[in-house]
């Protein structure tokens, strides 16, 4: 049985072998770890997260045609695959609520959901890292003052380090996508809690960023009241990918009291 790629799913099936070990190592595992791989498809990751003893691994899987191939293929898989959407699973008490390990070859067109999510999740998530369009790669790892540096960047980079691995070049996926690929790591860093209202800090590097070619000023004028002292501020003539993480932080806190 071979299981048919489908557009819809985004799936771009790896070929590669050598890459598949490289995209499993990235884990870098050397203790007993639970870890969940999204969008196992036929197993070619899978294979050899299998083969570490100290992953207890589970996968979610859509596709249920790779559901029928991932059982009939892996019988140590038996009662570990979740045959559901990724998105719409409760992660709470996936495994009996211990932290957990995310990894996998994601879809394209929800690879940055699927981030958001893993971030919704940061307390029980050490460690992502996979595969992902290069573009978003990117911008993930993204520095300030950088043409990539945008939401995505701002609110990983809030509790997550990461870290750009490599770049994966079309050809060694079937079918081969319109762009290249690269894998990236990200691991928990020591933040347990921004220091300011965290929906707010949400809201206001969206809202930056939704002009991120207008100056701050421009942008933030929703959020305060237009006479404001904040708008007389030196920040507000800087352009959102000028700030970084504490940067937005102490504006945040600054709205925060304007809007009081």
């Amino acid at each position: 049985m071979i299981v048919t790629p489908k557009k819809f799913l985004g799936q771009h099936f790896l070929k590669d072998l050598n890459i598949a070990q490289s995209i499993a190592d990235s884990l870098a595992i050397t203790e007993p770890t639970n870890v969940l791989e999204i969008g196992p498809g036929m197993g070619v990751l899978t294979q050899f997260l299998l083969k570490n003893p100290q992953i207890n691994l589970k996968v979610v899987e859509l596709d249920r045609e790779s559901v029928v191939y991932l059982n009939e293929n892996f019988p140590e898989l038996q009662g570990r695959i979740l045959a559901e959407d990724f998105l719409k699973l409760d992660l709470n008490n996936l495994f009996d609520g211990a932290p957990f390990c995310v990894i996998g070859n994601y879809p394209y067109n929800i690879s940055s959901q699927i981030f958001f999510k893993v971030l919704e999740y940061r307390d029980r998530v050490p460690v992502c890292s996979g595969m992902i369009q290069k573009e978003v790669a990117e911008r993930i790892a993204s520095k300030p003052n950088c043409k990539a540096y945008g939401i995505l960047s701002v609110l990983l980079q809030a509790f997550y380090d990461i870290e750009y691995l490599f770049t994966v070049h079309e050809y060694v996926f079937d079918p081969p996508p319109k762009v290249k690929s690269a894998v990236i790591r990200m691991r928990r860093n020591n933040v347990q809690k921004l220091d300011c209202d965290e929906t707010l800090f949400i809201k206001v590097v969206k809202t930056a960023f939704n002009q991120r070619r207008k100056m701050l000023r421009n942008s933030i004028a929703m959020l305060v009241p237009k006479d404001c002292a904040l708008m007389q501020d030196p920040i507000v003539t800087k352009r959102p990918e000028q700030l970084g993480v504490q940067d937005f932080v102490n504006l945040t806190n600054r709205i925060e009291q304007e809007m009081k």
